[in-house]
């Protein structure tokens, strides 16, 4: 089994001047290439921190981390579009910072906002699509480069519930038919299980995982989709499974 990325007994503290906060402690997990892995987990249990340690922007108090890639795209809250660049060329960002804008590229970006229908909003500007217009012009951005790990930060929590449930189909889709490697953060139970192919479970701070799930649907008859999953009765099974994990470690 190859995997593309390995935490080892992982411990993560953040020091003030008065005390010391234990964000995660002697954590473990590892991410199959090719699969999508949410981590749900209580408010403040570290969910972020992880992500932020697999994409290097900290380093664990103890433990090791192993990525099998340096090509990792992220994706925030925000979708951190530039106002003052149109979709295309916001599009192109990534691209440009690593150097990347070949005549290739650039209609791989076009075929991307093609496939995503976001084409003939390519010369508009980002305060004039909608939230969930925006997202996909986020994700477009960051597949661009061709990452082989992506990061996903509760990318649609800013999202109304409708366009939410709109985009997350969409987007686990174009995740699906691309075979992207993904770990996504949320607190959205039902957003995991229905994208996810393993949901892993944290404890509350310092956050250890407490269980995984290796989510399956039989129900679903050809391609798999996150409002297909939804509407089975495995979903509704899983969400209750995971619903008291969470709910027991909050009492």
């Amino acid at each position: 089994m190859e995997y593309i990325c390995e935490l080892k007994n992982i411990s993560k503290r953040f020091h003030t001047i008065n005390n010391e906060t234990k964000a995660l402690e002697d954590l473990s997990l590892r991410v199959r290439k090719g699969e999508i892995v949410s981590i749900v987990g209580p408010s403040g249990s570290g969910k972020s921190t992880v992500l932020n340690l697999i994409a290097g922007l900290e380093e664990p108090s103890a433990g090791q981390i192993k990525v099998n890639t340096d090509s990792i795209g992220f994706m925030f809250q925000k979708d951190q579009l530039y106002e003052w660049r149109n979709i295309y060329k916001n599009c192109l960002l990534g691209l440009e910072v690593k150097k990347m804008v070949t005549e290739e590229n650039k209609n791989k970006v076009m075929n991307m906002l093609k496939n995503y229908g976001l084409y003939s909003f390519r010369n508009h500007y980002p305060s004039q699509l909608s939230g969930g217009m925006r997202q996909r012009a986020a994700l477009v951005r960051t597949l661009a480069v061709e990452p082989d790990l992506l990061l996903l930060d509760e990318p649609f929590s800013a999202l109304d519930y409708q366009t939410r449930l709109s985009v997350g189909n969409e987007v686990g889709q174009i995740l699906r038919k691309e075979k992207i490697t993904t770990v996504l953060v949320t607190h959205d139970i039902p957003e995991a299980v229905s994208i996810s192919d393993r949901v892993i479970v944290f404890t509350e701070r310092p956050a250890m995982v407490k269980k995984e799930y290796e989510i399956k649907f039989a129900e679903c008859k050809g391609e798999r989709t996150p409002m297909k999953c939804r509407n089975t009765l495995e979903f509704g099974e899983y969400f209750r499974q995971i619903w008291r994990d969470l709910d027991a470690g909050e009492n």
